[in-house]
């Protein structure tokens, strides 16, 4: 992974995040030298000044979008908006829920993302699924080409611990799946995005809940094959993911972007240290995300999250892959989750090499192998 921060793993992810999702590596310079000695102290100290750099920045892009309007430019403006967005996500992911300033970053990423579908001629529906009486917000991307006559197969890909949907629409996959005849919904699921930021909707372990909800929602789409749709799911998401497909049975096939067997087993490592965090104030956000009043009640919680038992429920083609260089999730919690899910007929295991690139935590050092990778074994089997 670049390490922009050589001292600083949660900064250069946050760095590596925004290239993977179409940030400008001149524009990323601009934003990051001015933070080389904050980035020193540590994750969590200096994190408002990484907010405010990267904030400047996104505002300056959205000044630069609101010309390239004026002057009759949309595709410009479009392609600012989109950069804009990016920019914002990343200053808002690394606060803590207690800092305010971080609301309005959120609520501009969420527009600058609407604005660069708008002017730049993208592809994308935001649409709503009904979800145990309220509902949570997802983008419906569809494949390239008018639908075929029984509507596009379509991946329900759901985020991990600390990203939103707009972030999974900038990854690669959703594009590659395009490309290859196959719609995709990436889902705002509870504990994430704007279900948690604006709507209060807290995480759960059983995430056929949400999951089913979203095939509940595929199902009246008439430009959908309701008979072809599979679930996928990135860092955390490759816990959530397996999970639902272990229990929603209309999953026709899963795939996973980074495995995550047994994440409450990971926590009691965390709490000794060892391995990285995602984000700055990690123990606040977990316990933010899930709802939870404290420390202990987190941790009572958490042994809940595994995929023990579980994923030997799996009955479709189910991929598992994994990067030899994750930092947060060892190789230790992938392998059990390819080698016990004894009931997929079609069950496959990718680790990515150093060298071939997709090694670190789920391909934050380059997110086209794993894109590429998914998208075909998807498409060979949707």
């Amino acid at each position: 992974m670049f390490r922009y921060f050589p001292t600083n793993y949660v900064w250069s992810l946050s760095v590596s995040i925004a290239m993977n999702c179409g940030g400008q590596i001149g524009e990323v310079e601009q934003i990051c030298a001015p933070l080389a000695d904050a980035a020193k102290d540590g994750d969590d100290a200096g994190t408002e000044k990484f907010f405010r750099s990267w904030c400047d920045f996104a505002d300056g892009l959205v000044r630069g979008a609101e010309r390239d309007l004026a002057e009759g430019h949309p595709l410009s403006a479009g392609a600012r908006y989109a950069r804009a967005s990016v920019y914002y996500l990343v200053a808002e992911r690394m606060q803590s829920r207690h800092y305010a300033p971080r609301e309005t970053a959120y609520r501009k990423s969420v527009e600058t993302c609407r604005l660069a579908i708008e002017h730049g001629g993208e592809r994308a529906e935001f649409v709503e699924v009904p979800y145990e009486g309220t509902s949570y917000p997802a983008l419906f991307v569809p494949a390239d080409g008018e639908p075929p006559a029984d509507g596009y197969p379509v991946m329900v890909f759901c985020n991990g611990l600390d990203s939103m949907k707009e972030m999974l629409f900038r990854l690669g996959l959703p594009r590659e799946l395009a490309r290859r005849g196959i719609a995709t919904l990436c889902v705002d699921q509870p504990g994430t995005g704007a279900s948690l930021r604006e709507r209060g909707l807290h995480a759960v372990h059983d995430s056929e809940r949400w999951a089913s909800a979203a095939v509940d929602y595929l199902e009246t789409r008439p430009d959908v094959d309701a008979t072809r749709i599979g679930m996928s799911g990135v860092s955390l998401g490759g816990y959530y993911a397996p999970r639902a497909a272990a229990f929603e049975k209309r999953f026709k096939l899963c795939a996973v972007w980074g495995a995550n067997h047994n994440w409450g087993e990971l926590q009691k490592r965390r709490l000794q240290r060892e391995g990285e965090n995602p984000v700055p104030h990690y123990w606040d956000h977990v316990q933010w995300v899930f709802g939870k009043d404290g420390l202990d009640d987190f941790m009572a919680f958490a042994p809940n999250m595994t995929l023990e038992g579980v994923v030997e429920r799996i009955t479709v083609p189910f991929l598992v892959t994994h990067g030899e260089d994750d930092r947060q999730i060892p190789m230790e919690f992938a392998v059990p989750e390819y080698e016990n899910a004894v009931g997929s007929p079609d069950r496959h295991f990718k680790v990515f090499s150093r060298a071939e690139g997709g090694a670190s935590h789920a391909g934050a050092d380059n997110e086209s192998v794993p894109a590429h990778y998914i998208a075909d074994w998807v498409a060979d089997r949707l």
